[in-house]
């Protein structure tokens, strides 16, 4: 049995919520003017930092590091494949909108 406090997830969890809703209205205001490449650039580097972050959480734990909780860990982890999730899908419609563009009649 392992010594995970459910309620510690839970406030992790919520924390983690209220920052989630922070994040879009400070990236509208921060890519206004920004030019398509450099924000899908941005979105990638994200994503790539946030399984680089997961990574290296996972190695820690697995290492024994005692200030490396494993609730940490594991929330960690769930945000970088749910990233990784949502690039795989705006990357899939990006590729249907360039298809569908390459069809039309000029």
């Amino acid at each position: 049995m392992s010594d995970i406090d459910i309620s510690q997830v839970l406030n992790q969890m919520r924390v983690m919520a209220s920052q989630a809703k922070a994040v879009p209205a400070a990236e509208t205001q921060a890519t206004q003017g920004a030019d398509f490449s450099s924000i899908l650039k941005n979105s990638v580097n994200a994503v790539n930092s946030t399984q680089k972050h997961a990574g290296q959480l996972a190695e820690s734990f697995q290492a024994g590091d005692p200030n490396t909780d494993l609730a940490e860990v594991m929330v960690a982890l769930q945000k970088a494949s749910v990233s990784f999730e949502a690039m795989k899908q705006v990357r899939s419609k990006l590729v249907d909108a360039y298809k569908e563009i390459m069809r039309m009649q000029v």
